[in-house]
């Protein structure tokens, strides 16, 4: 199932965010060999961790975690604009505009094509729940594949490198028109997506400085 919990949520799911900075680890690190820290329990976090960031979670019928990405609002401390302005024109900072990384999908799952989907749908319905325009993030060549099957590609605002090598600033938009596709290709009734919305924020529209 779909979790929306904050950072300071998550505290009351030691298993879950366990398991999540765990696999966070496992991907970053030993697997793409990017430049992210591993404390002494094995996890990857960082500064952006520490600002009570809105965390979109699969989590497994065993409580672990299955998959996640993150949210932050581009008013405040965003990677994009702290480390990769340059493949922006201009700094994103918009009430209605909300950052996503650290996109992860743990290696323990049996069907990560089958979460990615949902992730990205559950990102969705966030951004339509809360009345979001756009998402921005920072993406590497290895994505694209994942957006272009899920029919869901970013606008790109620039590029640097190529090949494998090559990393991305792009637009998600969020409608009510891309958000019935998800449905469809992560194989989700809209209730059961709603429900996984409304038990973390409500029935209402929530505003989007939420």
């Amino acid at each position: 199932m779909i979790r929306y919990v904050t950072a300071n949520q998550l505290l009351a799911y030691p298993k879950l965010q366990a398991s999540m900075l765990k696999d966070r680890a496992h991907q970053f690190h030993d697997r793409l060999k990017w430049d992210v820290t591993i404390d002494a329990n094995g996890f990857e976090r960082d500064q952006y961790d520490a600002l009570n960031p809105l965390y979109v979670i699969w989590e497994t019928p065993s409580g672990s975690h299955g998959g996640s990405m993150r949210f932050l609002p581009t008013t405040g401390a965003t990677m994009v604009n702290d480390f990769f302005s340059h493949l922006c024109r201009d700094p994103i900072s918009q009430l209605d505009i909300w950052e996503t990384t650290r996109f992860c999908v743990s290696p323990t799952v049996h069907d990560s094509g089958r979460v990615a989907a949902r992730l990205m749908l559950a990102g969705a319905q966030l951004g339509v729940g809360h009345g979001w325009s756009k998402a921005v993030g920072v993406f590497d060549a290895r994505m694209i594949r994942i957006y272009s099957k899920l029919g869901w590609r970013p606008k790109v605002l620039g590029t640097q490198g190529t090949g494998r090598e090559a990393i991305s600033a792009g637009l998600w938009d969020f409608n009510s028109e891309m958000l019935e596709l998800l449905l469809q290709k992560a194989g989700v009734s809209p209730e059961v997506s709603a429900h996984w919305y409304t038990r973390a924020f409500g029935t209402k529209r929530r505003s989007i400085a939420a």
